[in-house]
């Protein structure tokens, strides 16, 4: 395929960005989108250019770090797969693709695709986590009986991967699919119990801070989110943020 690329090219977050075309050629249909992107970056390192910067790591949908809005769209057209498992037989020979870094206030650039998105863990750090108590004899965890709806629940809020689509998805730039979805993972497990009330209240409270929107009920988030994650999720952080509040 021969293919158009329309990217925006931005040195830092101080200088002003802009889109900038580029061609490509031969690519294969079996190629992953950032097996493309290799391509192009080839290119302008053998020409003397600078490549384009983007994130990426384990290129298997795990560890959500590269994330790029495709088309207008998180992660691009295809539904369930992180930017690293989209592939090119998704588009057509002659194409344009249009490829810009997630935009939100709490992801602040930091060159041309690549986003701060360190947010995310400062919303884990107050209070996504289970302390335990290591002094004398622990109950192992697998002594606690798990009810497997509750279980399963669990299991699949955290397949949550942070890369931030369900925020680049929302019109309010909200991370409350996200967030929701490491407050459920603890909320329906017994160990997660104690420290319930003040896990939901610190999360939201340090979400609100890092100047995330508010939720659309538009349910974009769920769409775009490549593990689909559940909007019951939201319902669920807002049952417990009601309760602890009243506590």
């Amino acid at each position: 395929m021969n293919l158009t690329l329309k990217i925006w090219r931005q040195k830092n977050a101080d200088t002003k960005g802009k889109m900038v075309t580029y061609q490509v050629s031969d690519i294969s249909n079996d190629m992953s989108f950032l097996e493309m992107m290799d391509v192009l970056n080839e290119q302008l390192i053998n020409k003397g250019d600078e490549p384009v910067a983007f994130d990426h790591d384990c290129r298997e949908g795990i560890c959500g770090s590269c994330s790029l809005q495709i088309n207008g769209e998180p992660h691009g057209p295809d539904r369930g797969v992180a930017t690293c498992q989209l592939h090119m037989r998704k588009f057509k020979d002659g194409d344009t693709i249009t490829i810009e870094p997630f935009r939100a206030k709490a992801f602040p650039l930091i060159k041309d695709l690549v986003v701060d998105r360190s947010s995310f863990d400062r919303i884990q750090q107050a209070g996504g986590y289970v302390s335990v108590n290591t002094s004398g004899n622990t109950i192992d965890a697998n002594s606690i009986p798990v009810d497997k709806e509750n279980a399963d629940m669990s299991f699949y809020a955290a397949t949550c991967i942070g890369c931030g689509a369900c925020v680049a998805a929302c019109k309010n730039a909200s991370a409350m699919l996200f967030t929701s979805a490491k407050v459920s993972q603890f909320a329906l497990l017994p160990q997660g119990e104690v420290e319930a009330d003040r896990r939901v209240l610190q999360m939201v409270e340090q979400m609100d801070k890092e100047g995330f929107g508010n939720c659309t009920n538009t349910g974009a988030c769920e769409i775009e989110c490549p593990k689909g994650i559940s909007l019951e999720n939201i319902a669920r952080m807002n049952r417990e943020y009601l309760k602890a509040s009243v506590k």
